[in-house]
C-alpha cells in the first residue's frame, strides 16, 4: 500500500504538495450515495384534491374556460411573496415546490416555516432544490426532513458538504449542469411559475439590491402540466433525498446548539431580523390576493398557456433535442413577423443569437429591442462581460439596446405616470433587473427562468410559459414605448464606431446626456471587463 512520508521530513513546500496530494486521494475517493430503497412519489389525482379550498374556488372557472388557463401577472415583490406564503397557508392536500435558489434569510425562514405549518396540518410537501442554491442550509432541511409529511430532495448534490466548491474541482463538468427551474404548486390547483427564486432580494426585502422581477399565478389548464414536470424531476436519477447525503454525523450548523428534528424553531431564526420578519408579516396580512382568488374576484386573464420545459436529464447530458426548452420554446413562440420585445437580465447572444437577430430585422423586417442590466446594476459581472463583446455587432444589426440604470427605488424621482405603471400587471421596480420575459408581435408573452445566454441554453434546466395574451405582450412593448428609454441608457453607434450610452430624463424625455463611456465605471473596470470579455468562456455564461 502507498505510504505517504513523514511530513517532518519534508520541506514547506513538499509538506504543502502532501496535503494537497492527500486532499487530491480523498476527494478522488468520493462519489454520490447508490440511491436504493428511494421510492418514487407523484402528484395526487384530481378526485384527492377536488374538496379543498382552492380546488372548489378554482373548478367553476375552469370549467368556464376549458382548455385555457387563468394566468395572474406577479410584477410587484410584495405581491409575489405573500401569493406564496398565502399559498402555503391555504393548501390542504398538497405542496410542491422547485428552486435554483432558497437563501438561509428572512423570507427563505418565513416560507420554511410555513411549509413546516401546512405539513403539521397533514399537507404532503415535497421540497426539491439544485443543491448549489441552498448554501448553509443543510441542517434546517434535514431537520425538516424528519417531518412525517415532509420530504427534501438535492438536485444534482455536492458530495462535501463545505466548502461546496471544492467539488467543482473534481466534479466540475456535472456540477457546472444546474437546475435552474422555479415553481410553486398547492393542492395541484394553483401555480406560481417565473424568475424569481426565494431570497430577500427577490421580495423587496433588501435595501442593498431589490430586483425587477416577473412570475404569474396560473390555474386551469396549465397546471397539470407543471405538476407531472415536477414529477419528472423529482423522481429523476438527479434528484438525492436529503437523508442520503446527511446525517446528524456529518451535518455542520453555523449554530453548534441548533436542534436537529422537525421541531426546528423557526421563530428563533427569525428574530435574527426582527425588522424584516415584521414587514413580511405586514406585507402577508395585508394582501387580498388569496382572498379574491377563493371569491372568484381575482382578474385572471384566461388564455392559451403552453409549458415549455427541459428534461431533467438535460442536466447529465443526455436530453435530446427535441427535450431542449429552446427547441420547445421555438415551436410554441412562433415566427416573429412584426416585433420582437426582450428583457434579460444575463443577456449573452453568441454569434449565432447576433446573426439571427440581424435576419430577422433586415430579412423580415423585424423590430428587435432588448432590455438588459448595465454594468452598474448587474449581480454577475462575468455575464455582462460575455455581452458587452457582441453589444457593436448587435447594434450594427439593428438591434435597439438598452441597460437598465441601477437606483430605482419606489422613492425615487419618476413622474407620477411610471409610478403608476409600476404597479400594473407588467411594471418595473428594482434596482437589478431578474426578468426573463419577452413579447413577439404584440400577441404572445414567454415568462420563466430562462436567461438568452449559453448556459441557458446548453447547461442548466430552464422552465417557462408561452402566453397567447395580446394585453400582456401589449403591456411589455408599452414599457419600451414609454418607460424603459427613462429608466436606462440607450446604447447607441456612431458613425466611427463607438459605443455611447444615451440618458434621458425622467421629468423631460427631450433632455438628455451623453457618456462617452460606459456609465458608473472606472479605467480599472474597464479594463478588467475587456479582459474577462476575451476569455474562452462564454459557453460557461
Amino acid at each position: 500500500m502507498f505510504r505517504l512520508p513523514r511530513t517532518s521530513l519534508l520541506s514547506p513546500g513538499m509538506r504543502h504538495l502532501t496535503a494537497l496530494l492527500s486532499l487530491t486521494a480523498l476527494l478522488g475517493g468520493c462519489s454520490l450515495p447508490k440511491k436504493t430503497d428511494v421510492s418514487e412519489s407523484f402528484v395526487l389525482e384530481a378526485q384527492e384534491t377536488k374538496n379543498t379550498h382552492l380546488s372548489e374556488a378554482a373548478q367553476p372557472l375552469v370549467a368556464a374556460h376549458q382548455g385555457l388557463s387563468g394566468i395572474y401577472a406577479l410584477s410587484d415583490a410584495h405581491d409575489a411573496f405573500a401569493v406564496r406564503a398565502l399559498l402555503a397557508q391555504s393548501a390542504e392536500k398538497t405542496l410542491d415546490i422547485q428552486y435554483y435558489i432558497w437563501r438561509g434569510d428572512t423570507a427563505g425562514y418565513y416560507l420554511l416555516k410555513s411549509l413546516k405549518e401546512a405539513a403539521d396540518r397533514g399537507v404532503r410537501v415535497r421540497l426539491l432544490l439544485d443543491d448549489n442554491g441552498t448554501r448553509n442550509l443543510d441542517h434546517v432541511l434535514y431537520s425538516l426532513s424528519q417531518h412525517p409529511n415532509i420530504e427534501v430532495r438535492l438536485f444534482n448534490p455536492f458530495v462535501i458538504r463545505r466548502p461546496k466548491g471544492i467539488g467543482f474541482f473534481f466534479d466540475f463538468e456535472r456540477l457546472n449542469r444546474r437546475m435552474h427551474n422555479k415553481s410553486f404548486t398547492a393542492d395541484n390547483t394553483v401555480t406560481i411559475v417565473g424568475g424569481r427564486n426565494i431570497g430577500d432580494e427577490y421580495f423587496g426585502g433588501t435595501e442593498a439590491i431589490s430586483f425587477m422581477d416577473l412570475d404569474v399565478l396560473a390555474l386551469g389548464e396549465v397546471v397539470p402540466e407543471v405538476s407531472n414536470d415536477f414529477d419528472l424531476y423529482w423522481n429523476n436519477e438527479s434528484a438525492y433525498p436529503i437523508e442520503l447525503l446527511l446525517n446528524e454525523g456529518n451535518l455542520v450548523s453555523a449554530n453548534e446548539d441548533q436542534a436537529l428534528g422537525y421541531a426546528l424553531d423557526f421563530d428563533t431564526l427569525l428574530e435574527k431580523n426582527e425588522k424584516r420578519h415584521q414587514q413580511f408579516i405586514k406585507i402577508t396580512q395585508e394582501s387580498q390576493l388569496i382572498d379574491e382568488l377563493l371569491s372568484g374576484t381575482l382578474e385572471l386573464q384566461w388564455v392559451k398557456t403552453e409549458m415549455v420545459s427541459d428534461d431533467p436529464d438535460k442536466a447529465r447530458g443526455l436530453a435530446s433535442k427535441e427535450q431542449h426548452l429552446s427547441y420547445q420554446l421555438h415551436h410554441a413562440i412562433g415566427t416573429p413577423e412584426h416585433s420582437v420585445d426582450l428583457i434579460s437580465p444575463y443577456f449573452v447572444p453568441t454569434d449565432t443569437g447576433v446573426t439571427g437577430f440581424g435576419a430577422l430585422i433586415t430579412q423580415d423586417k423585424v423590430r428587435v429591442r432588448v432590455l438588459t442590466n448595465s454594468y452598474d446594476a448587474t449581480d454577475v459581472a462575468i455575464v455582462h462581460a460575455g455581452y458587452m463583446k457582441h453589444r457593436k455587432n448587435l447594434l450594427r444589426a439593428g438591434v435597439e439596446l438598452f441597460e437598465l440604470k441601477k437606483t430605482i427605488q419606489d422613492d425615487a424621482p419618476l413622474p407620477r405616470r411610471i409610478k403608476r405603471r409600476i404597479r400594473k400587471p407588467i411594471g418595473i421596480a428594482g434596482s437589478s433587473l431578474h426578468a426573463k420575459t419577452f413579447a413577439v408581435d404584440g400577441k404572445r408573452l414567454f415568462v420563466g427562468s430562462f436567461n438568452f445566454d449559453p448556459r441557458s441554453a446548453l447547461l442548466n434546466t430552464e422552465l417557462g410559459f408561452v402566453i397567447h395574451s395580446p394585453k400582456l405582450a401589449t403591456q411589455v412593448s408599452q414599457l419600451f414605448e414609454e418607460d424603459i428609454p427613462l429608466l436606462s441608457y440607450q446604447v447607441v453607434l456612431t458613425p466611427d464606431g463607438k459605443l455611447r450610452w444615451i440618458e434621458r430624463y425622467p421629468d423631460d424625455k427631450t433632455q438628455y446626456k451623453r457618456h462617452e463611456t460606459e456609465p458608473n465605471t472606472t479605467l480599472v473596470e474597464r479594463f478588467w471587463l475587456g479582459f474577462l470579455s476575451r476569455l474562452p468562456i462564454e459557453w460557461m455564461l
